[in-house]
């Protein structure tokens, strides 16, 4: 069974677990759990029926964490999405329970709240239903979320836990919703470049501001995209990375033809630590990802028309080079005990 099976079947899965023991009045035992949203940052969308809470946020992350998640027991969603690197991966394609590589480059899991689509593609609106699709992958975990859950239902702390957050015992409406809540939380906006922002003319330096103003000005362009407090539009974009794409990005999704090599604007938050880059992880380091987007790209019939050659001197390209750094948060993305 490959992703997009996964996908279709999603729903049912939830389905099957869904509402018979918890109804809309049904009291939860649990204390709504305080979000620390960064200064400037709209308050995130959240749902009404999965409501963010102590209890299932800390035993989304203990979910998180699990490798018996996967069929064999050796990756967890953390392996593929490691904190210290933001929450991605540090190598093109991620590994999974037979060795095989993934479909793409593991992307940061930052300020998922605020997103209305997931994957690289799009292909999915939902951030319960996503956390279905690593699980049932057969180049990830490759496992069945039912089996996972009835190994893990009696154990602690997922047993009192489910209790507490959801009335239930631990199924596949718990696991998938209490991980998307854990991923609520994972927000990023403390970096050097926010304070900048909120009025500390200390907070970059004099070639950090001048990349600044090279990042968001006319000529370079990439404000048009990488916009907004996460730094991406969220828009679907080809960049003319190749003249065939191997991986048909969006027209997966859409079976449109225009929507060939055309990918999700990724986050430029904590881009120092999310290497390598792009949708399948060929470019090693930011030197390469900004020659390429100055070069313009190759000239793909759906490339945007936002990449246009443009030329810096040694030393403009450094001033953006050292922007991009102060984009780095100061302080920790996961902020759950």
């Amino acid at each position: 069974m490959n992703w997009r099976t996964t996908i279709l079947l999603g729903p049912c899965l939830v389905l099957l677990g869904c509402r018979k023991d918890i109804g809309p009045d049904a009291p939860l035992v649990d204390t709504p759990y305080e979000l620390d949203v960064p200064n400037g940052f709209p308050e995130p969308p959240l749902r009404g029926d999965n409501p963010l809470t102590v209890a299932s946020v800390a035993l989304g992350k203990a979910l998180f964490f699990e490798r018996r998640l996967s069929r064999n027991g050796t990756i967890s969603c953390g392996s593929c999405h490691i904190p210290s690197s933001a929450f991605s991966d540090t190598v093109a394609l991620s590994l999974g329970v037979d060795h095989l590589p993934g479909l793409r480059n593991s992307p940061p899991l930052t300020n998922l709240a605020y997103h209305t689509s997931f994957f690289k593609d799009g292909g999915v609106p939902d951030l319960e239903l996503q956390v279905l699709a690593p699980i049932h992958d057969e180049l990830e975990m490759d496992h069945d979320i039912l089996a996972a859950a009835a190994v893990l239902s009696d154990e602690q702390p997922y047993r009192t836990l489910s209790q507490r957050a959801y009335g239930r015992e631990l199924d596949a409406f718990v696991i998938t919703r209490a991980i998307a809540n854990y991923e609520r939380t994972l927000l990023s906006g403390w970096s050097r470049y926010d304070r900048y922002l909120q009025g500390d003319g200390d907070a970059l330096s004099s070639a950090e501001v001048n990349g600044m103003n090279l990042f968001f000005s006319p000529e370079v362009a990439c404000g048009e995209c990488h916009s907004g407090h996460d730094l991406s539009d969220h828009s679907f974009q080809n960049v003319g990375q190749y003249l065939e794409y191997e991986d048909p990005g969006r027209q997966r999704i859409t079976l449109s033809e225009a929507d060939a090599g055309k990918f999700k604007v990724p986050t430029l938050r904590n881009v120092t630590l999310t290497a390598p880059y792009m949708h399948d992880g060929s470019m090693a380091d930011l030197g390469e990802v900004v020659d390429h987007f100055l070069s313009g790209g190759l000239p793909h019939p759906n490339r945007s028309v936002l990449m246009q050659e443009v030329q810096l001197t040694t030393e403009e390209r450094s001033d953006l080079i050292a922007f991009l750094a102060a984009l780095e948060d100061e302080g920790p993305i996961d902020r759950t005990p």
